[in-house]
């Protein structure tokens, strides 16, 4: 005990003589919350939701972006990512795009490890559909923990994707992405299997299912109307290919698919 108050004091003058009096607080914060388990429920969740927007957009995410997806006032989401960059956990200059540092991005693969390993295990073993796992996974991420996460991923069989085809980061973080694509930007006339479908909307999904499309079925672009905002699909690899559904653009970005050979339909 007597070391670690002699390092914290050793640690305080140090602060003093390298910031003004008023960052010393401010630095010796960000001391305190270098540790995942101390990270308050909204800054897991703002790591996780900058993870999910940067991994489905591929672009430079935007403050705007963040207020966007949480519902936020943008005011709100400025205040959260000041101190975001104050705890090290993100970089954003005014005016520029938010970007997770190393140590941001390891604890928003920790979240999305816990959301997605709860997804898998709320329709394995309870029997919930697709659609309805989201919004409950969202709610336990916060309150089980590490050792409960790494029984669950034990349980499973060490899963690598959850029920909408995103992969599972490993306990240490890794995470194997597949090249994939909206199926709003397929070219008519291609064939290609659904990799993945975001979770965040239960009645896309619900349609999906019921008509018969999921993770790994194999569909055929029947038509693309950019103009009309909308994309026509069928199933393969029956018989006779079903009837075609249409989807707005809007829905079909939130599909991402992978091209197959015409002799990989099954």
């Amino acid at each position: 005990m007597f070391r670690v108050i002699t390092f914290v004091v050793n640690f305080s003058n140090q602060i003093g003589e390298r910031f003004p009096y008023s960052n010393r607080y401010a630095a010796l914060n960000t001391l305190e919350l270098m540790t995942f388990q101390s990270l308050s429920s909204n800054t897991q969740d703002y790591l996780k939701v900058i993870w999910d927007l940067q991994e489905w957009t591929h672009e430079p995410i935007q403050p705007a972006a963040i207020a966007k997806k949480t519902g936020m006032k943008p005011s709100t989401v400025s205040g959260a990512l000041g101190r975001l960059v104050t705890n090290g956990l993100v970089q954003h200059a005014p005016y520029g795009a938010v970007t997770l540092t190393e140590r941001g991005e390891r604890y928003a693969l920790k979240m999305v490890r816990r959301h997605r390993l709860l997804e898998l295990f709320l329709v394995d073993a309870l029997g919930y559909h697709w659609d309805e796992v989201h919004d409950e996974a969202d709610s336990l991420e916060h309150a089980v923990s590490d050792m409960m996460i790494d029984r669950i991923d034990a349980t499973l069989g060490h899963p690598s994707k959850d029920p909408h085809g995103d992969p599972i980061p490993s306990e240490v973080g890794d995470i194997r992405e597949v090249n994939s694509e909206p199926l709003s930007d397929v070219k008519q006339g291609s064939v290609v299997r659904i990799e993945r479908v975001n979770d965040e909307d239960p009645e896309l999904l619900r349609y999906l299912e019921n008509e018969g499309f999921g993770i790994g079925k194999a569909v055929r672009i029947k038509a693309m109307a950019r103009y009309a905002d909308s994309v026509s699909f069928s199933l393969v690899g029956e018989v006779e290919e079903a009837a075609p559904i249409a989807l707005g653009l809007q829905a079909a970005r939130q599909i991402r698919v992978v091209p197959i050979t015409q002799g990989s339909t099954e």
